[in-house]
């Protein structure tokens, strides 16, 4: 082996300037990565943020819904009549939230869901999407949908596949999984 430097993915760092679109270039990174793994996590870390960007900005555009909101009315409407206890809401959201009773309660106030204690357990709290929020998800589909679509368009239908792939064997191996 070489006396250069090797990182962990067994790769030797580099001096060259980054390319243009490149991970390191987009945050203005004079330094290459320790690792190809670290690029690739900066790379996934920068691209959730780039896709987020665009969602907010489409929910905040109907009643002021935050992402979290609408994984919320997501996850009731799933959930059909019978609705979903508190808890159960927030182990399913994409993003974590350990205040999950004060976001039912900002979106109680803005009737997007009601809340009723069970009647064989006094301690559970049983949520649905109301009305008021089924309609909002309704009229959010199509706009949602084509912003999917757009946010992937550079991906062809085997890339989109593969990217799932990968996607889920990151996860999976992660300590959330």
């Amino acid at each position: 082996m070489s006396s250069a430097r090797r990182n962990s993915s067994g790769t030797h760092p580099t001096d060259a300037a980054p390319h243009p679109g490149s991970i390191q270039a987009a945050i203005k990174q004079t330094r290459p990565f320790r690792s190809r793994r670290q690029e690739a996590l900066v790379g996934l870390m920068l691209t959730a943020e780039a896709i987020r960007w665009p969602m907010q900005d489409l929910l905040a555009g109907h009643g002021e819904l935050t992402l979290q909101q609408y994984n919320v009315l997501r996850i009731l409407r799933g959930a059909g009549p019978a609705g979903l206890p508190t808890l159960e809401i927030g182990a399913r959201m994409i993003e974590r939230t350990p205040g999950i009773t004060r976001l039912l309660d900002r979106m109680e106030q803005k009737g997007l869901v009601e809340r009723e204690r069970a009647q064989d357990d006094r301690r559970l709290v049983i949520c649905r999407i109301s009305e008021a929020g089924a309609a909002l998800l309704k009229k959010l589909d199509r706009p949602v949908d084509a912003l999917d679509d757009a946010m992937l368009a550079a991906l062809d239908d085997d890339e989109t596949v593969e990217l799932i792939r990968l996607l889920d064997k990151v996860r999976l191996h992660s300590s959330r999984g």
